[in-house]
């Protein structure tokens, strides 16, 4: 029997991407195949065993590889020469040009995944992209082997989990209006986008209200301290949270207490959060850009123009409607359907062992 493999920079606790790993192993293991996991670095969060350093892996021809990429790293050198099928799932890469300004090390990365992902096209038997917008992305670095589409495996039963009281006490008690964006603080997710809307809208809208922007950053790094900067400037330290890194309990919470999820990022191969923010009934607000529209579908309000202006009247109008906002989760909850469908996994299943 041949052995399924899966290899990924880093195995994560909580991330989507670990998340969707875990759940491929655990369906290939209750279907009787042989299967490990192999990354460069484990989360020490994880249970003992749930996989192995990749200096440990043995390259055979009977192996099936599935490789998560996902950014610059040895691994796209190494998986050139390997003997076994080899099945690209493709996340996407940022493009360096949103770190030119504030990272050299973060845009190098980045530069460097980009080259990675053109010199696999060449070895690649197979790919699935999370996205068409990636799938797009791979044909226009030079792949010419088959490509499936299927969305980003989620392990909806972990929603269910408690959510932190703490979180849900302190951020409902005062009766502010709470408006969140999920995801690392990094310059294509378009952070200063959301300050910018916010501020108008806190302004001359609703005082009452706060930007919660939940992800981890490095206090050191250059665009963190700009955001900060402007934050300062806008006299809106007490109205701009960010949370930093938070637990998965935390981040639960967080969805609980949302009465608006807003996304202003210009690059997503996927957009994860949009799908949680649909499971937990928050309305959406995001802007139109790579695979937003697409992971969205009819389950938000997309918008073509990001103007603060027209951010902030949007904003405005989905929080006091309520008509509108019914309609909005209404969609939203028809669009999480296709998510939740265990027919994806199937797929993906399948293209490993076809």
């Amino acid at each position: 029997m041949k052995k399924i493999v899966q290899i990924l920079p880093t195995l994560a606790y909580g991330d989507a991407i670990g998340n969707e790993v875990l759940a491929i192993k655990k369906a290939l293991l209750e279907r009787g195949y042989r299967t490990e996991i192999y990354a460069e670095n484990i989360d020490g969060r994880l249970p003992r065993g749930t996989a192995k350093k990749i200096d440990k892996y043995k390259d055979s021809s009977d192996n099936i590889i599935l490789y998560h990429l996902s950014t610059g790293t040895e691994l796209n050198n190494q998986l050139l020469r390997v003997k076994g099928k080899l099945i690209i799932r493709y996340h996407n890469i940022t493009p360096p040009e949103f770190f030119k300004d504030y990272s050299e090390n973060s845009a190098s990365l980045c530069s460097r995944g980009i080259e990675g992902v053109k010199k696999l096209a060449k070895c690649a038997d197979y790919c699935i992209a999370v996205s068409v917008f990636n799938k797009q992305d791979l044909i226009r670095l030079g792949y010419t082997c088959p490509i499936e589409v299927i969305p980003i495996i989620l392990d909806f039963s972990s929603f269910e989990e408690k959510p932190s009281e703490t979180i849900i006490h302190k951020y409902t008690e005062d009766k502010y209006t709470n408006i969140i964006f999920t995801g690392r603080v990094a310059p294509n997710k378009k952070h200063e986008d959301l300050i910018k809307s916010f501020y108008l809208y806190q302004k001359h809208i609703n005082p009452k209200s706060r930007l919660i922007l939940v992800g981890s950053y490095n206090t050191y790094d250059l665009y963190y301290r700009k955001l900060s900067s402007y934050i300062d400037a806008l006299k809106l330290t007490e109205n701009v949270i960010f949370t930093g890194h938070v637990s998965f309990n935390e981040i639960l919470a967080y969805y609980k207490i949302a009465d608006l999820f807003l996304c202003l990022s210009e690059h997503e191969g996927f957009c994860v959060p949009l799908v949680e923010s649909m499971y937990f009934r928050v309305p959406i607000i995001a802007y139109s850009s790579t695979a937003v529209g697409e992971t969205l579908g009819d389950g938000g309000v997309l918008l073509s123009d990001k103007d603060p202006r027209v951010v902030a009247e949007a904003m405005n109008l989905v929080l006091t409607n309520h008509e509108l906002k019914e309609k909005i989760i209404r969609n939203q909850e028809e669009r999480i359907q296709y998510f939740t469908d265990k027919r994806h996994l199937e797929r993906m299943l399948k293209c490993l062992l076809d």
